[in-house]
């Protein structure tokens, strides 16, 4: 597999390396020597599966509130999907910037987000499947969002009357998160995070 940065910091692009014969292919997805070696080895604990099934749906831009921040490590198995990823953290340079990705099963590209970042997709197909695995346990009562077309942020999505829960309508623009919430301070050193809302 192929690791680089990307803009933000913390953030990577991987790219997988699937071996081809009359069969069809293998794959290796996760390698923690490798992990380790670019210094983003993190203890999974959680591995989600999501399906849509429409073009044009768009989920997110999710996050969770410390204690229970996450690191996500995205990929997509089925169909196609532009991913999006907001930099919340604290004391970043790149505070309230995004970037994005298309991840795709022919593509076969993974996206590496840390802690302290919003993250959200749009299906570009009829049907859409991710895996995600997350180095924290889910908690409702630490759920929160950021609404998909915030002025500030000024994302460029690919669809402008996308489908939504009723859940995504009801986000926080960035306005009210930094009002609310100011950052989301994480550090991630050997193991160990500590974290909080300032």
């Amino acid at each position: 597999m192929e690791i680089k940065e990307r803009k933000l910091k913390g953030t990577f692009e991987i790219t997988l390396k699937p071996y081809f014969d009359s069969r069809g292919f293998f794959m290796r997805t996760f390698d923690e020597t490798i992990f380790k070696e670019q210094g983003i080895e993190r203890k999974w604990v959680q591995e989600n599966h999501s399906r849509s099934e429409e073009k044009g749906i768009i989920r997110g831009l999710h996050f969770q509130l410390p204690p229970f921040t996450e690191t996500k490590l995205v990929r997509c198995v089925k169909g196609f999907i532009l991913d999006v990823f907001v930099d919340l953290r604290k004391n970043s340079d790149t505070f309230g910037q995004w970037d994005n990705i298309e991840l795709s099963e022919e593509n076969k590209k993974m996206i590496f987000i840390p802690r302290g970042f919003a993250h959200g997709f749009c299906t570009l197909t009829k049907e859409s499947e991710i895996l995600y695995k997350v180095d924290n346990f889910y908690n409702a009562k630490a759920e929160a969002g950021i609404i998909w077309n915030d002025s500030n942020l000024n994302i460029e999505w690919p669809v402008r009357n996308p489908i939504l829960s009723e859940k995504d309508q009801k986000n926080l623009t960035f306005k009210e998160f930094v009002e609310q919430y100011g950052a989301i301070e994480t550090s991630f050193r050997g193991g160990t995070t500590k974290e909080s809302v300032e």
